[in-house]
């Protein structure tokens, strides 16, 4: 099982510094991945107060420079925030600064507050959107000449791709969701990973096997796309400890979520391995060095064992 760390910025403190931070201790523990979210404002009602925003590729850029082997993106990026020919642009560079590091995780966007607060469009067909950009995105990662596309939203003329080393793949593309039809079959075409976000065991099961069927379908071969799942992280070496981590959360943790002592952390994470997952995503709630070097200690070790 991959083990990646997941951070929200905005609830955890946007200062570039702790983030930074986070990532080399994150890197140093063993863990395989380092992501954020792409969010402008923190969550529910108290979502107008600090810690103020960051942007997730500017901040991921410095994280290229800052680290040296820890895979690094967004889970994930609204199609909203940027145009798709600047996105394709912005994360090969980034990309290009990790030395091939980095992945790219799209979405349909959601979080209507954020847009309303710096007024970015929030229109109703977003996943129309999002079907352009994953095209246009490929599009111009894969292509070897000016790379032209004519869409409903969008259109491109003789844009130029970005540059890429020579022999290095593209970025790998994630897509995740709870939708039961069009998320799937997106994620089957596109990805190299999809994400169950949230789903219980049972529920990411069906959405499993559902892109596994789609990608063969689509032509692809088998295992193209990586099972992965997200929640959050609330570890403890005693109840008061987990307590407190819980308290620190944005939302209370969901019945899955990967909660309790180390061995039931253990516990929790192979109940996705069951289900399909290669992939998991520790959400953490807050900037947490100490619970990173216990899971790392803790839970890793337990993880590696069952692997091997």
């Amino acid at each position: 099982m991959e083990v990646r760390i997941h951070v929200e910025p905005t609830e955890a403190g946007a200062r570039y510094a702790a983030l930074s931070r986070a990532a080399q201790v994150a890197e140093d523990c063993g863990f395989d991945g380092f992501f954020r979210s792409d969010h402008y404002l923190r969550f529910g009602t108290g979502h107008a107060g600090p810690p103020g925003p960051s942007d997730a590729w500017t901040t991921l850029a410095g994280l290229a420079r800052d680290t040296r082997r820890i895979r690094l993106g967004t889970l994930v990026s609204p199609v909203t925030f940027r145009s798709p020919g600047q996105l394709a642009v912005q994360v090969a560079d980034v990309d290009d600064m990790s030395g091939g590091r980095v992945e790219l995780g799209l979405g349909a966007g959601w979080y209507a507050a954020e847009h309303a607060a710096y007024g970015i469009d929030f229109p109703t067909d977003r996943f129309t959107r999002l079907t352009e950009q994953l095209a246009i995105v490929t599009g111009l990662w894969h292509s070897t000449g000016p790379f032209s596309y004519a869409g409903k939203h969008h259109h491109l003329t003789d844009a130029i791709p970005p540059r890429r080393e020579p022999g290095r793949p593209a970025p790998p593309l994630i897509i995740g969701g709870l939708g039961a039809r069009r998320t799937p079959a997106l994620a089957a075409r596109y990805a190299t990973e999809y994400n169950a976000l949230g789903a219980a065991p049972a529920e990411a099961t069906e959405r499993y096997a559902l892109v596994s069927r789609l990608a063969v379908e689509a032509g692809r071969p088998t295992g193209a796309v990586t099972c992965s799942a997200l929640q959050t992280l609330a570890c403890g070496r005693t109840d008061a400890e987990v307590a407190r981590r819980v308290a620190a959360a944005a939302a209370p943790p969901g019945p899955d979520a990967f909660t309790g002592s180390p061995d039931a952390v253990v516990d929790r994470i192979a109940r996705y391995a069951e289900a399909g997952a290669t992939r998991v995503y520790l959400s953490l709630a807050d900037l947490d060095l100490d619970q990173l070097e216990l899971v790392a200690s803790t839970v890793l070790p337990q993880l590696a064992l069952r692997d091997g």
